[in-house]
């Protein structure tokens, strides 16, 4: 039986940038290794032109994502880790087995090249994440709380 892949749920307010973008670096970076999702405590209803725009130069392609609620998650999945973007307490608690916060601000009404730079943080983040999950557990990523 083949060993369960660690889920990751990445939960910003409106899924629309932040979350949208770990998550695509989670898919990208992660590749066969983990199982990213995303969500938004009030989703927008779509990922920013400029989420889908600044991934592409990056080769990861979000045109196919859609922003979601936490409702739309699957049911009674047991989170390994769960990431939570700059939403403070408009992000639920939700059970997981480790929690990380990422203060990052939303990048929303940033202008492209502020836009950009919370973009390769975050790539930066999930990267170290996803390292972090190779390691012993000794070893463990950064930022848990």
């Amino acid at each position: 039986m083949p060993e369960r892949l660690p889920r990751l749920l990445f939960v910003c307010v409106e899924n629309s940038c932040r979350s949208q973008m770990a998550e695509g670096f989670a898919r990208a970076l992660g590749a066969d290794r983990i199982a990213p999702y995303s969500a938004g405590s009030r989703p927008s209803g779509t990922v920013h032109p400029k989420a889908v725009r600044f991934m592409a130069e990056k080769g990861v392609d979000l045109s196919g994502h859609r922003s979601k609620g936490l409702d739309a998650l699957p049911a009674g999945v047991r989170w390994d880790w769960i990431v939570t973007m700059g939403c403070g307490d408009a992000c639920p608690h939700l059970p997981a087995r480790h929690r990380l916060d990422w203060d990052l601000p939303d990048p929303k009404a940033m202008d492209d090249d502020d836009f950009r730079a919370v973009r390769d943080r975050i790539e930066a983040d999930v990267r170290g994440l996803i390292d972090g999950l190779a390691r012993p557990a000794t070893a463990g990523p950064g930022h848990e709380r």
